[in-house]
């Protein structure tokens, strides 16, 4: 059964983690990270909701994820196994806010700030 409203763990840039509780709709998940949502999956379940966008639309540099910087405001909750999101257990919470708690500087030169795109072709 899908949640109305998630206890999300929301990132900010230059900001610590902190919880947060959201609507579970469209419009709230958008209204949080300023514009159409990306998903980021984690072992696990748990999805970073992020602004697709984010880079195109100059955001600031938030957190480095992988070999990517994610540009802007995100969040972190978890999923159910029909793929709907869901609020965080309190373990998650502590879990992520570790992961997320060093808040870094960028010099805004890297080449992960570079919008890009991997295009991917198969063969019929």
């Amino acid at each position: 059964m899908k949640e109305n409203k998630i206890k999300v763990l929301r990132v900010a840039p230059g900001q610590p983690p902190a919880v947060k509780e959201i609507g579970n709709d469209l419009h709230s998940l958008q209204a949080e990270v300023g514009g159409l949502i990306e998903c980021i999956s984690f072992p696990g379940g748990c999805v970073v909701v992020c602004n697709e966008e984010g880079k195109l639309n100059g955001m600031p540099p938030n957190r480095r994820l992988g070999a990517d910087i994610i540009c802007g405001p995100f969040f972190v909750c978890d999923t159910t196994r029909s793929g709907d999101f869901s609020s965080l257990s309190k373990s998650k919470i502590a879990e992520y806010s570790q992961l997320f708690s060093e808040v870094p500087v960028f010099c805004g030169e890297g080449p992960e700030l570079e919008p890009r795109m991997t295009f991917i072709g198969f063969d019929y």
